[in-house]
């Protein structure tokens, strides 16, 4: 366990994620853009005993001010549109989103709704996708594991 939080340690400073206050997670801030809950429930799930995220230093944070990714599921709608930007406006450089199911991703089912706005996914992009619908807890957590290039 300490070999894995010296190596995302490693990891959080060559990606430029270090903080003062200790520097040895990265913080998370899941943001619900419209999806049908089947994401929130298998992230749910990674928090969970079972999948226990944590002892990969993967934690979920409730302030965007402490996180160092946003987590976005759901297509995007129109009435998340602010909060989704406010969310992002908040959280500290260096950041960078993660999409993730295929509602995110791609708009899902609901595609070319007149319901969505994805002006947010396109102006920033993102640099991690997690295909599924719902994506399965491990394969969120080893998605994240892969793109900080932790063993």
């Amino acid at each position: 366990m300490l070999v894995l939080l010296r190596q995302l340690a490693r990891v959080r400073r060559q990606a430029g994620l270090e903080r003062a206050r200790g520097g040895r997670s990265i913080d998370l801030r899941h943001v619900d853009a419209g999806s049908c809950n089947g994401c929130e429930h298998e992230l749910g799930l990674a928090t969970s005993p079972f999948y226990d995220m944590q002892r990969f230093g993967l934690d979920v944070v409730a302030s965007p001010r402490h996180a160092d990714a946003l987590v976005v599921t759901g297509p995007l709608t129109r009435g998340m549109k602010v909060a989704i930007r406010m969310a992002w406006d908040a959280m500290p450089e260096p950041r960078f989103v993660v999409a993730v199911g295929a509602c995110a991703i791609s708009g899902g089912l609901y595609r070319g709704a007149a319901g969505l706005d994805r002006t947010f996914l396109e102006s920033v992009g993102p640099a991690l996708f997690v295909p599924g619908c719902p994506p399965h807890p491990l394969t969120f957590v080893n998605a994240i594991l892969d793109f900080l290039g932790v063993d």
